[in-house]
């Protein structure tokens, strides 16, 4: 048997979006003496996702869980972690906190979950039924951590993480693939004199794509001599992207807004951009904001979860109130009618991800938790350094 620990990860899907994308380029980078790695999706795998997993070795398996309680998925994770045997579980948000139960019956002996973003029916964490279950499955847990400080303290005083078992481990970025357009580098994807604004995430309820839409169309009514300059591109795949689609088509802009879906070029895309928005109504740590950042693109945000932790607001971005066009509209129009600012506060974006964000850092955080834990219910050490070192 490979006396390498196995850490499995369990998500509800492996697809298109910032949790997953980080999930992965951790995997990556991990040291591949220190970890093995596994991925178990609950639901489904997207095969074009899946090939952004460059670290040799990492199974993928699919438990095709049904709607509902679906015992039936609880029993097959159950077998399939008796015949992994690994040394840690991580789980990802509420979608997968419940099957800690069935891997302490498996044997595993380290068992993690991670709050990385809500869910759009309970952007504030208010559902009785959800925290009832989230209470319910601390004690089969060694580590319930957040990706914000604000998740994490919410984690605190309403779950009742105990201090023991919380941690606060910020996402990351690779600041070398997300960097900025050179002066002399062409701008791919929009003609010269085209004003962008982008955004990038999955196209669902949780990030309310469709009042950046309100908002961009108020935007070109406020500024008509700019009205044919003015573009919007928001990338990112999910069940409410043709509804968006159909939205735009019905306000006659289908011409000023791109939706291209999914893309394996996205930092291509955010280099070609002038400034970068985000409507979600709940966040933790927003990875799709960083890599804007790390591209040097000013920020407007709503002041949600993570969101202000990131956004320095008046310095590195702009924050509004959530759900709300007519705000995301006038801050928009703030960086285009002063475009010396934007670059300002894109420069300033970036200073700070170098400074808070580096891929190398969460890498580290996350590899310290395992081995803490390890250390502690396996009781083997490894002379190994970390990737911090």
């Amino acid at each position: 048997m490979n006396d390498i620990p196995l850490i499995v990860h369990l998500t509800y899907a492996l697809d298109f979006g910032g949790m997953e994308n980080l999930m992965v380029e951790r995997i990556n980078r991990m040291p591949a003496e220190r970890y093995r790695h596994a991925i178990v999706c609950l639901t489904r795998c997207n095969p074009a996702f899946a090939q952004r997993i460059s670290k040799p070795g990492v199974a993928l398996y699919t438990l095709d869980k049904q709607a509902g309680l679906s015992l039936a998925t609880h029993g097959a994770l159950w077998k399939l972690l008796r015949q992994l045997q690994p040394a840690v579980l991580h789980s990802y948000n509420l979608s997968a906190i419940e099957y800690a139960p069935a891997a302490l019956l498996a044997g595993v002996p380290v068992r993690v979950n991670g709050h990385h973003g809500r869910d759009h029916s309970d952007p504030h964490g208010t559902n009785r039924k959800h925290n009832f279950l989230r209470r319910l499955m601390l004690p089969f847990y060694d580590v319930c951590y957040a990706n914000s400080a604000a998740m994490e303290q919410w984690n605190r005083e309403v779950i009742g993480v105990p201090a023991a078992k919380s941690r606060l481990l910020a996402n990351g970025i690779d600041a070398e693939r997300f960097r900025v357009r050179g002066e002399q580098e062409a701008r791919p994807f929009f003609n010269a004199g085209e004003i962008v604004i982008g955004s990038v995430g999955r196209v669902q309820d949780v990030k309310d794509h469709a009042t950046l839409v309100d908002a961009f169309l108020q935007l070109r009514q406020q500024m008509p001599q700019l009205r044919e300059r003015l573009r919007l591109v928001i990338v990112g795949d999910g069940p409410l992207l043709q509804p968006l689609r159909d939205k735009v088509a019905a306000a006659g802009a289908a011409d000023a807004v791109w939706l291209p879906g999914a893309r394996q070029d996205v930092p291509d895309i955010l280099r070609s951009l002038d400034m970068f928005a985000m409507s979600s109504i709940a966040e933790g740590t927003p990875g799709a904001a960083l890599e804007a950042m790390a591209c040097g693109l000013p920020v407007v945000g709503t002041r949600v979860g993570g969101i202000p932790e990131v956004i320095d607001n008046g310095v590195t971005g702009q924050l509004v109130p959530p759900s709300n066009a007519a705000a995301m509209a006038a801050a928009l129009k703030h960086y285009v009618e002063a475009p010396g600012l934007a670059r300002r506060h894109g420069q300033a974006g970036r200073e700070r991800v170098l400074r808070k964000y580096s891929m190398p850092a969460m890498v580290a955080a996350y590899q310290d938790m395992y081995d803490v834990l390890c250390d502690r219910k396996l009781k083997t050490r490894r002379a190994v350094p970390s990737c911090a070192e």
